[in-house]
């Protein structure tokens, strides 16, 4: 039987020592009924893995005593790291982006407010939002069997978003991009160490984020004739680049 993989924060490491409560605890301890002495492994965000055993089961918590950690690392390591950077949409669209998105093997999230975005995230929720955000990644991962888990970044507009862009290839899906697909984009282009893809919300781009992501070095380019929904559009492009790089 194989050892059950759990994602953690690695505050919560402490002494060779893991406490872990909240969701992760009811997971262990409610769903999976796993007991002192049953063998974990645990990844925590920084990219280490730590081989233990329940030592105790509180009421709300459960101790691991660590008895090895040593750096993790995907068997896709080997691959581009796609980074997807996403203009908000509406309702639980961004969470089911996320969701997807890890279990294609996404590397990190870029999130921000377009200028046609309809939901806007004030100052004081965005800590709150990131948290969810980074929980939904943190579970993903756990259900896919990832050993990374996805980081994901907040920024107020694309100007903020594309400045933290230094990836090898830089895609845009414009729908106003008419010559120009995927195929012709990728044709002579080496497999790039990093890439990233820009893609808009449900009222797409606005003109003026255009020109700030082609100033940065972004390639505009059409997924065809049909319009997709932002989500759609998300999941299809990922799906494309993991098969073309064969990680799918």
């Amino acid at each position: 039987m194989s050892i059950r993989r759990f994602m953690i924060d690695s505050n919560s490491m402490l002494d060779g020592h893991a406490t872990l409560g909240g969701d992760l605890f009811n997971h262990i301890v409610r769903v999976l009924r796993m007991e002192p002495g049953a063998p974990l492994i645990l990844v925590d965000e920084k990219g280490f893995e730590h081989r233990g055993v329940i030592e105790q089961v509180h009421r709300e918590r459960v101790i691991v005593r660590v008895n090895s950690s040593l750096a993790a690392t995907d068997s896709s390591d080997d691959t581009p790291r796609l980074t997807i950077c996403q203009a908000l949409p509406k309702g639980e669209k961004t969470e089911l982006i996320l969701q997807k998105g890890t279990e294609l093997g996404v590397h990190d999230f870029l999130l921000f407010g377009g200028r046609r975005s309809v939901p806007r995230i004030r100052e004081e929720q965005q800590a709150g939002k990131l948290q969810r955000w980074n929980r939904v990644t943190a579970e993903a991962a756990r259900q896919c069997g990832r050993r990374s888990i996805p980081g994901v970044c907040w920024f107020p507009g694309a100007a903020e978003a594309v400045s933290c862009s230094t990836h090898d290839l830089r895609l845009l899906l414009w729908e106003e991009e008419q010559a120009r697909n995927l195929k012709s984009a990728l044709t002579d282009v080496p497999c790039p160490a990093s890439a990233i893809v820009a893609i808009g919300p449900e009222g797409g781009f606005d003109p003026g984020e255009v020109r700030c992501f082609i100033d940065h070095g972004f390639l505009p380019i059409t997924l065809g004739e049909r319009i997709l929904r932002a989500e759609t559009a998300t999941l299809a492009i990922t799906s494309i680049l993991q098969y073309i790089w064969e990680k799918i």
